[in-house]
């Protein structure tokens, strides 16, 4: 029992991770020792499981899926998406520079417990180290999309955000930001039980699943070293996205009139600034970044308690 409710905590924090824009839950995986394990499980749900299933086989069923792992993670990732997206809700609103603060610094402390597990430096992990950061960077500078309710879109943003989510480093909601639907999905839906929404999104998330984890635990396991330095550039590159103070740059038409949505005006992007004065607010982000970092060196402590 204890073993599991390990695993619905470690389910919580990958769940808390991709309700913010930024931060991948596949990153908590990855630092809590689940990552390898995750991707094998979601990858064995193939031909084999299906014909264990539907022949009453469920303890050959459950050992081949590794099930009950994967159902611990799951029920973590549920109740974090579900509570915590009004919570975030409120604090995106109210202290938006606080909450990227601890974010900025759970994220830069995830640079260096990721990249030390790589085995070896050779030229090919450098150049694959470099390309990851290069890659998140530029999806960083992109500009979001407009809102779409298309089925097949919707179906679409569940595609890329689930196999971005189980990507560490590249934020499953910052793709959805990318893509236009962030408050649609991750925030009115949820809070809303939008069943519409949600089913598509669901369905995509599903393909997108297993199919992106077969090719993963493929390269993980031929090019273990490469994967998890290019892992460890999307993180890295992924920092400029988490940057605290941020100053929204609407959308405007051809017109230069400015476009509104839903009684709220478009925005095309954030800008990063540099606080003008070194002041409260500065300090009070500066131990915010901290408490992030202390956050994941503390995981990793307890990580390593057999």
């Amino acid at each position: 029992m204890q073993k599991y409710i390990i695993l619905i905590l470690k389910g919580i924090g990958m769940g808390a991770a991709n309700v913010i824009p930024g931060v991948s839950g596949g990153t908590i995986a990855l630092i809590t020792g689940i990552f390898e394990r995750l991707i094998h499980s979601i990858k064995s749900f193939n031909i084999k499981a299906i014909r264990l299933f539907f022949s009453g086989k469920f303890k050959e069923f459950a050992k081949h899926t590794d099930i009950y792992f994967l159902l611990a993670i799951l029920i973590g990732i549920i109740i974090a998406v579900v509570s915590l997206a009004k919570v975030f809700d409120f604090l995106f609103i109210n202290y938006p520079v606080y909450i990227w603060s601890f974010f900025f610094g759970l994220v830069l402390a995830s640079v260096y417990f990721v990249g030390k597990t790589i085995s070896k430096w050779s030229t090919s992990v450098v150049i694959t180290f470099i390309i990851g950061v290069a890659i998140a960077v530029y999806v960083s500078t992109l500009n979001p999309a407009v809102e779409n309710k298309g089925f097949v879109y919707l179906m679409f943003c569940g595609v890329a955000a689930i196999c971005s989510m189980i990507l560490p480093g590249l934020s499953g909601s910052f793709i959805l930001v990318i893509l236009g639907n962030y408050k649609l999905v991750a925030i009115d839906a949820i809070n809303n039980r939008d069943i519409e929404i949600l089913i598509p999104v669901l369905l995509g998330a599903v393909v997108g699943l297993l199919a992106f984890s077969h090719f993963l635990s493929w390269v993980f396991k031929k090019y273990k070293n490469q994967t998890i330095a290019i892992l460890t550039g999307f993180i890295l590159g992924s920092l400029s996205i988490l940057w605290p103070w941020q100053k929204k740059i609407y959308l405007y038409n051809e017109f230069n009139e400015l476009i509104i949505k839903k009684g709220e005006p478009v925005v095309a992007r954030f800008e990063r600034i540099i606080p003008e004065t070194f002041n409260n607010e500065v300090m009070t982000a500066i131990i915010f970044v901290l408490v992030g970092i202390a956050s994941i060196w503390l995981i990793e402590k307890l990580a390593k308690i057999k």
